[in-house]
């Protein structure tokens, strides 16, 4: 069945609450996982953007202060680790520094991702490795020789496709790559990370062999933030959801054609037998 990641990222813009009702959808529409960021800033900013104005719903912030103010730390996760657990739903983060790694590490999830912007980190991609169970990747704005560098680094379990504008335009999705990275890594399990408008084309990236899917999700795209535009809300989601998991049954094993047991009756009144 096809791993579902509801992914929060930053879209909660720092607020613990808004987190929580967006497990909440995530939980209610059936998805398996939530996924946030988990950066340090002083360690993630550029020195030449630090100082950058941002405008922000709190005012005009240094970026740096910007990029403070939206960060959880220990409080805030201890909340989600006990929010998810009450509902029944796993989560897990990608990881943008050794840090980050390291406070991830205190918890029972034993998922991490590496952002696409990082896996040309190879310090960080073995470090994750070293650090958790299920190793994801993700692969947009690289080479193919980028790619191949990171896999023979850390030896990721998931490599994800993705596009990484917001929102990505449909004609450079290249979902065929699915096929491609299937082929050429046939150990590990290849996945479909989203950031386009709509929900036809992740439903093309599970019929061509997805093991997990990845879709930012939102309460409402016309709140403020970087990522929200691109993001599924709570329909769209119970929508992708339900359509993922008729996918997974209408797929089927393959093989030589044999009818079906409801084919039966209706072969017997057509052809007598």
């Amino acid at each position: 069945m096809t791993k579902i990641i509801a992914e929060i990222g930053i879209n909660h813009n720092g607020d613990i609450g808004l987190a929580k009702k967006l497990i909440d959808v995530a939980a209610v529409s059936g998805c398996d996982y939530v996924k946030f960021q988990k950066r340090t800033p002083d360690l993630c900013v550029p020195k030449h953007q630090r100082n950058k104005p941002r405008q922000t719903p709190w005012g005009e912030l240094r970026y740096i202060d910007y990029k403070k103010k939206i960060e959880f730390g220990k409080r805030e996760y201890n909340e989600i680790n006990k929010h998810c657990d009450m509902l029944g739903i796993r989560w897990f983060a990608s990881v943008w520094d050794l840090e980050s790694v390291n406070f991830c590490n205190q918890y029972e999830e034993s998922i991490m991702k590496i952002p696409s912007a990082l896996i040309t980190d190879l310090e960080l991609c073995k470090y994750a490795r070293d650090n958790c169970e299920t190793l994801i990747i993700s692969t947009g704005m690289s080479t193919e020789e980028e790619i191949d560098k990171c896999v023979e680094a850390c030896n990721p379990d998931v490599i994800m496709h993705t596009n990484s504008s917001y929102p990505s335009k449909i004609e450079e999705l290249n979902l065929s790559y699915i096929h491609h990275l299937s082929d050429k890594y046939p150990d590990k399990d290849i996945g479909y990370s989203g950031h386009e408008y709509g929900l036809v084309s992740t439903f093309a990236a599970v019929a061509m062999g997805s093991k997990w899917i990845e879709r930012h999700i939102t309460l409402d795209r016309m709140m403020w933030g970087s990522d929200q535009v691109a993001s599924v809300e709570p329909i769209g989601l119970m929508k992708l959801v339900k359509g993922i998991r008729g996918i997974d049954k209408s797929i089927g094993t393959g093989g030589p054609r044999v009818p079906f047991g409801s084919e039966l009756e209706k072969r017997k009144s057509l052809r007598g037998s």
